[in-house]
């Protein structure tokens, strides 16, 4: 570990805490329906749009309203990108002449780029054409990642009212979000990384010639508006193959900089959402700085881990950090960030691989995983999947001291309770279920590329990530098959909806109460030792849930290269 490396890291976090502030303000105006800086160019446009639609811009829904309006939008983007995927050899913007997508496959893609997930079973520049690019994968970024904010929103709205039935309106959640948040901000991002030499084109390709005289076939395409979706929506689907390590998607420090920031700052933001909508900003400080706690202390034992090493090639006379599957031209410690920040946040983007790293710097990307990606998280999706580990750790307060727990002038009863630990339950039931079928049967056991504790590993990995909602892959796996596209879709599915539907249910209960005044035996939840019990309880569950399964892939994998011990692939 280096000097350079810490400051880059405290760099980022100091980027992170101080965009926080501004951008939740503004969210919190355009949520709440107020005036915004941008509104007088894109008022009337806005407008436009729920005439067109027919929506009442003033009239709310109830949870259930809110929620069936959210589960058939999701339906129709699923149908859309998967009729795009399989007529993608008849429709126009091919200039590569990619043929139709398998059914498997793309109704695994279909599912994952409408869960925000955006796993990727197949090379993007080798089967996907112009138009399901830009019209299906790029569409689905900016709507699925509205739809996490819009659930947010809700509830939100659901610990700020009192003795309300509604919870806001998708539709208009939805407009807002995509026309005043995503789009502007992506424009300015989609520009800053042309200039940084990222492709947007509508080329199909371009040739090179090499130094040894070689004709090259370089992918092209509209590259930069795509990356730019897929870092500030925390989508993570990547144009090319190699994702964020390729130099069209990420060609300088400063391309990697403003994306791992994008990842982060609407995430961060909404925290100071809660606190401004809830009338204390010290609450929404209180969670951020619980997601705080466990991010630095992720990003310490990863760049710990690949910064250290592996003893075997110590052994072997070849000092140095782990390099293995790593960009020379980012290094270590941005390579550990990335990763933690990426995993961290329901994003998946990569700048290395993670396959790559050593057993414990390979594990915190699977911690961050199985925890919920309650670290920051997804946009959000970081917030709500926090927000019910609250309603979880107030419970826990008001067993130990006798009371009635309450939160924000909520009680918390057995209703909130309910949903939560369904909401949290459905998590593990994917990611461990759908892991021990697929190490059992042939069809999981055909993928793995490696023996041993790494490759239950690499199946580990792939169903958490995609129950998770991450997208991330540990890159060892051959995972477009039949079983696999279809038990990582389902995945996919139970990891995204199981946890929004609980999440609204939770908004609406919240919202009908009435406001409980705060008094001398009110739990405090805005200073440390709130942090310290939230902290507390999200590792205690994912503790308790997931220790027996990493000691079979990670950390007997870590205790046997300390022994010197390897695992040679069959012949």
């Amino acid at each position: 570990m280096t000097l350079n490396g810490w400051l880059q890291i405290l760099v980022y976090c100091a980027i992170v805490v101080a965009l926080t502030k501004p951008l939740g303000g503004y969210l919190t105006r355009l949520l709440g329906g107020e005036r915004t800086f941008l509104s007088p160019v894109l008022r009337p446009v806005e407008q436009s749009l729920y005439r067109v639609a027919g929506v009442g811009e003033r009239e709310e829904q109830h949870w259930l309203t809110y929620a069936a309006a959210m589960l058939f939008f999701n339906l129709a983007g699923f149908i859309v990108l998967f009729l795009l995927q399989r007529l993608q050899a008849v429709l126009p913007l091919n200039p590569s002449d990619m043929s139709a997508v398998p059914p498997d496959l793309a109704f695994n893609t279909a599912v994952s780029f409408v869960t925000n997930t955006n796993w990727q079973n197949y090379g993007g520049e080798s089967t996907m054409s112009h138009l399901v690019q830009m019209a299906g994968l790029t569409v689905q970024n900016f709507l699925s990642a509205a739809t996490g904010i819009a659930v947010a929103a809700a509830l939100i709205r659901g610990f700020a009212r009192a003795s309300s039935r509604t919870v806001g309106n998708f539709w208009v959640d939805m407009t807002r979000i995509t026309l005043y948040v995503l789009l502007p901000i992506c424009i300015v991002l989609t520009l800053a990384f042309v200039w940084q030499g990222m492709p947007q084109t509508l080329a199909g390709a371009v040739e090179a010639t090499t130094l040894e005289g070689a004709k090259q076939t370089i992918a092209v395409g509209p590259v930069a508006s795509q990356e730019a979706i897929k870092m500030l929506g925390t989508n993570g689907g990547g144009f090319f193959n190699a994702n964020s390590a390729h130099p069209f998607e990420n060609p300088t420090a400063f391309s990697n900089l403003l994306q791992m920031v994008a990842i982060f700052s609407i995430g961060a933001a909404l925290t100071n959402v809660f606190g401004r909508m809830v009338g204390d900003q010290r609450q929404g400080w209180a969670i951020l700085a619980a997601m705080g706690v466990l991010f630095v202390a992720g990003v310490v034992v990863a760049y710990w881990a690949e910064a250290a090493g592996n003893p075997l090639l110590h052994a072997a006379g070849v000092d140095g950090p782990n390099m293995e599957g790593k960009e020379v031209r980012f290094g270590t410690a941005v390579s550990a960030l990335f990763a933690v920040i990426t995993t961290a946040a329901s994003c998946g983007a990569v700048i290395a691989m993670h396959d790559s790293f050593t057993p414990l710097g390979g594990m915190i990307p699977l911690i961050n995983m199985q925890l919920g990606e309650v670290i920051i998280g997804g946009v959000g999706a970081g917030l709500y999947g926090m927000l019910i580990y609250v309603v979880v750790a107030i419970f826990v307060a008001g067993l130990m001291v006798g009371r009635t727990p309450e939160y924000v002038g909520k009680k918390i009863e057995a209703k909130e309770v309910k949903m939560a630990m369904l909401a949290i339950l459905c998590l593990p039931l994917a990611m461990l279920g759908l892991t021990a079928a697929a190490a059992v049967l042939p069809a999981g056991l055909a993928g793995i590329a490696n023996p041993g504790p790494h490759g239950f590993s690499e199946i580990l990995y792939a169903y958490t990530s995609a129950a998770a909602n991450n997208g991330s892959a540990f890159a060892g796996l051959s995972a477009n098959s039949w079983w696999y596209n279809l038990t990582l879709g389902a995945g996919m599915l139970v990891g995204r909806f199981f946890v929004i539907v609980p999440a609204l249910a939770i908004a609406g209960s919240l919202a009908a109460k009435k406001t409980v005044p705060a008094s001398t035996g009110t739990f405090p939840t805005h200073g440390g030792l709130f942090v310290g019990l939230l902290v507390g309880v999200v590792l205690i569950v994912g503790g308790l849930t997931f220790f027996p399964v990493l000691a079979l892939g990670p950390i007997v994998e870590h205790l046997a290269m300390i022994a010197g011990q390897t695992f040679a692939a069959a012949p």
